[in-house]
């Protein structure tokens, strides 16, 4: 009886350590931030909006948070959705600083016409990886 419990709780143990090594596997991206991966927590209001964005319908083209510097501050790029839906840019403390592009005209709400050619840094934060 001892054998078959030592057996049933190795087996465990070996799949306990198979997942670890997968895991750790798998969150290792070559290149680390520089090759445009997270690597610090998001702020609550960021989590906050990933959390309403993945309780809407997926858009198309899919969404997709980027952090930047923009004019030596770090910002959040919200991508346009879909059929005129413009950007967002937030600030580190998720203040709205404009709409850069996207909108009726394709130029957003022209507070910030230089975002596009100015941000530096980029960082892919969240992406909307379910099928539209």
């Amino acid at each position: 009886m001892r054998k078959n419990h030592l057996r049933t709780f190795l087996r465990g143990s070996l799949w306990a350590v198979a997942f670890a090594a997968a895991m750790a596997i798998t969150s290792c991206k070559p290149g680390g931030a520089s090759a445009g991966t997270a690597t610090h927590e998001n702020p609550s209001w960021l989590t906050k909006l990933i959390g309403e964005l993945k309780l809407e319908a997926p858009a198309n083209p899919p969404a997709k948070i980027y952090r930047y510097t923009y004019l030596g501050q770090e910002v959040y790029y919200l991508t346009g959705r879909c059929c005129d839906v413009p950007s967002q840019l937030f600030d580190a403390d998720g203040n709205l600083l404009c709409e850069p592009d996207g909108g009726i005209t394709g130029k957003g709400d022209g507070r910030c016409t230089d975002f596009m050619e100015q941000r530096q840094n980029e960082t892919i934060v969240w992406e909307d990886k379910r099928e539209s």
